[in-house]
């Protein structure tokens, strides 16, 4: 099945929802109006349909090898990994001064999205290069700078993150990778990092791995973490590449889904050291990692998204085929199209109100971070970044997880068929389930909400992002229609639910932790949900307006329909949720271990 870019909702969350003539109104981005982002748009999806797309099934059949330490990616791989950096993919969001595009991540996002839904394997080595970017730009010294960015910015090298290790997952105290100082200011770099991806293939000329590694005498736990600059090929003056430096892939993984993206173990130093670079100061490298795991994160969350409309439009293009049974009001006198069915609609309609709450969630944190990181004025920097930090958390973790929840009703809507490799439908379901794990479980994603972004602060951002929501609800309130008012009451119902658990988190956090944190990834999923269901508030409020202009009936019509549908039935679920947090720790804690 072909993928077809979803550019009218795309090009509506950015325009209504991200709001991009005011994000082209910030010194920089002058040029990066609605204009702009359409034609960037239209471009990204032909060559995302037309290129990427059709080497995703290639993929997931003939996945990357390796042999004698090399890694072969699969067949098509390299020549699309060309197109996309002649075509300026790589370097869209990064700043011209070093060859990039210099456009703000309200677009980026968007294009992130569709390589993603067009072929995740490949995008996965463009979504670990933008992280060693920002690492670099944030924290890189002048001539790291110089060496690396331009390079990693047009794709000619690419980057990888080496965080893990077989004794160390996501428990980063526990890295036992060395790092010894030489005379002239560099050091040897000794360990194994394993699942690092793309951390060795055959698409670009050199990969540049960030490596977390402890130099001798370091403290111990994460404050005696360094961050190193390791390249695989050694890099001249010039930039000309000198001899292989002694990293070296000694297998792959052979996993469950995104199979045409090479997992590698990595071997630092069997040959008397690998040589490193430092980034920055030495035991500030975890500080460093996550800037880079921030706009991983981002980026796993967009991925969420994209593998949810990729299964979203397999499902709805079998329903409109597959004919089973007469609909059950007897509208057609035969068996017709699934898709007459009423359970098969609800099934749809879950997947796309999921997918187009997430985006358009998505794409309002894009527009913070845009100004959190370059509006001239330092208030609205801060409360952007605020709101953006807020956010991170909740577009990857309720992001992903609704992906699993998308893809596994794709593979309903198939029935017995979907069970079937051979459609494709079961491929965007072993896809998904990496995503709640990489770059930080759905657990972890939730104990950062919980400890940095809620009991920190005493809740106060917290529900400075909910008051918000009353805005919204007071535009539902003014409006004489039944869609805005059945929204306008299960968006409130849904507020006042997370008040209650925003409250109930920083007030226990430190007196209970056990009972909060027995919560921590219900919190999380209850705040993506409102906070997508605002959103979708949002875009009925916008889509009533723009149907009333005359403008694109259809597509508003269907807007409206999806938002109410949302409410209806994900949003709904709120007070429960806030119920089985608040009042239901004691039954998550109460069991004996050795019942267990």
């Amino acid at each position: 099945m072909t993928y077809k870019a979803p550019l009218k909702d795309m090009l509506f969350g950015i325009k209504h929802i991200a709001n991009i003539d005011a994000v082209a109104q910030i010194p920089g981005f002058e040029d990066a109006g609605y204009e702009t982002a359409q034609a960037v748009l239209e471009e990204c999806a032909k060559f995302n349909e037309g290129v990427l797309s059709p080497l995703n099934w290639t993929g997931d059949i003939n996945p990357s090898s390796f042999k004698e330490g090399k890694v072969t990616t699969t067949p098509g791989f390299k020549e699309a990994f060309k197109q996309y950096t002649e075509g300026g993919w790589q370097g869209l969001q990064h700043p011209a001064d070093f060859g990039g595009q210099g456009l703000p991540k309200t677009i980026g996002a968007a294009c992130i999205e569709m390589c993603n839904s067009a072929n995740m394997s490949f995008a996965l080595c463009p979504l670990l290069s933008d992280g060693a970017i920002e690492a670099l730009l944030t924290a890189g010294s002048d001539e790291l700078k110089a060496t690396y960015l331009e390079k990693l910015v047009s794709g000619q090298w690419t980057g990888t993150m080496n965080l893990t290790e077989p004794q160390a997952g996501s428990d980063l105290a526990l890295v036992r990778t060395r790092a010894e100082p030489l005379p002239d200011g560099t050091y040897k770099i000794f360990g194994t990092k394993i699942y690092i991806t793309y951390g060795e293939h055959d698409m670009a000329e050199n990969i540049v791995h960030l490596v977390l590694a402890r130099v001798q005498g370091a403290p111990e736990g994460v404050k005696g973490i360094s961050l190193f600059v390791v390249p695989k090929f050694m890099v001249g003056k010039d930039g000309s590449l000198g001899a292989r430096n002694d990293v070296h892939c000694v297998s792959i993984e052979h996993k469950m889904g995104i199979k045409a993206s090479p997992t590698a173990v990595l071997q630092y130093g069997d040959n008397g050291g690998a040589i490193g670079y430092l980034v920055g100061q030495e035991n500030r490298g975890l500080e460093y990692m996550f800037i880079m795991m921030n706009a991983a994160r981002y980026a796993v969350g967009m991925q969420g998204i994209a593998v949810a409309e990729r299964a979203y439009q397999k499902a709805v293009q079998y329903a409109k085929d597959r004919v089973q049974s007469r609909p059950v009001d007897g509208s057609i006198a035969a068996s017709a199209p699934i898709i007459h069915h009423p359970d098969v609609k609800r099934m749809l309609m879950t997947m796309r109100a999921y997918t187009e709450g997430c985006r358009a969630m998505a794409a309002g944190a894009a527009a913070a971070f845009d100004a959190a990181h370059h509006h001239p004025d330092a208030e609205v920097r801060k409360q952007n970044a605020a709101f953006y930090e807020f956010m991170v958390p909740l577009v990857k973790g309720y992001s992903t997880e609704m992906s699993l929840e998308v893809t596994s009703l794709g593979v309903q809507v198939h029935g017995g068929m979907g069970f079937i490799e051979e459609t494709g439908a079961a491929q965007y379901y072993r896809d998904a389930k990496i995503l709640t794990i990489y770059e930080g479980t759905t657990a972890i994603q939730a104990n950062d909400l919980v400890g940095r972004k809620t009991a920190r602060d005493g809740g106060q951002t917290a529900k400075a992002i909910v008051a918000q929501i009353e805005a919204t609800e007071k535009a539902l309130a003014a409006r004489d229609s039944v869609n805005a008012r059945a929204v306008l009451k299960r968006l409130t119902a849904a507020r006042l639910a997370l008040i209650d658990v925003i409250e109930f988190v920083a007030g226990n956090t430190k007196a209970s932790p056990n009972a909060v944190f027995s919560g921590s990834v219900p919190y999380l999923m209850l705040a993506g949900n409102v906070f997508a269901g605002w959103q979708m508030a949002r875009s009925l409020l916008v889509a009533e307006d723009e149907l009333a202009a005359g403008n694109d009936a259809d597509f508003m019509k269907a807007k409206i329909t999806t938002a109410r549908f949302y409410a209806d039935h994900i949003l709904s679920k709120a007070p429960g949720v806030r119920d089985s947090i608040v009042e239901g720790a004691e039954s998550v804690t109460a069991l004996a271990l050795e019942a267990f």
